[in-house]
């Protein structure tokens, strides 16, 4: 697993270049306040993304419901975000095109399925698509 760390950090230092060259500008007010606004979490070292309705079309932001499976939770591999240092995360999102990272501990992998020791609750929603970007946006790559 430690072979896809450097991918996940080389596709979210592509996010500005996704975010900016998808299409012309509108000239909208959503477009001039940016795709994403980052909100630090006060007391904490996270932060609430809340991206435009056309950043989350152009990404395909995508997101999927956490399983409960005995005692502990399944969701999909692909909403699982390494972080450069080893940590394991997962963006919930609890309103639409708002993303708040989340620890988790990955029990096991199985397939595209990973079962976690420690997660989100059951029913949360977790991003399965564009997981890359979203910490790219937090991280502020590219600004």
């Amino acid at each position: 697993m430690r072979h896809r760390i450097p991918w996940i950090v080389a596709i979210a230092m592509v996010l500005p270049l996704l975010l900016t060259a998808c299409g012309g500008s509108s000239g909208s007010a959503e477009e001039a306040s940016g795709p994403a606004t980052v909100e630090l979490i006060e007391g904490t070292d996270l932060s609430r993304i809340t991206l435009t309705a056309k950043a989350v079309e152009r990404l395909d932001i995508q997101t999927a419901a956490v399983e409960k499976s005995g005692a502990g939770k399944v969701i999909p591999y692909s909403a699982v975000l390494y972080s450069p240092n080893g940590e394991t995360w997962a963006y919930v999102s609890s309103e639409p095109m708002t993303f708040l990272r989340h620890a988790i501990v990955v029990d096991r992998i199985d397939g595209n399925k990973a079962y976690l020791a420690k997660g989100p609750a059951a029913g949360a929603k977790v991003a399965t698509v564009g997981v890359a970007e979203l910490y790219g946006a937090e991280s502020g790559l590219g600004q």
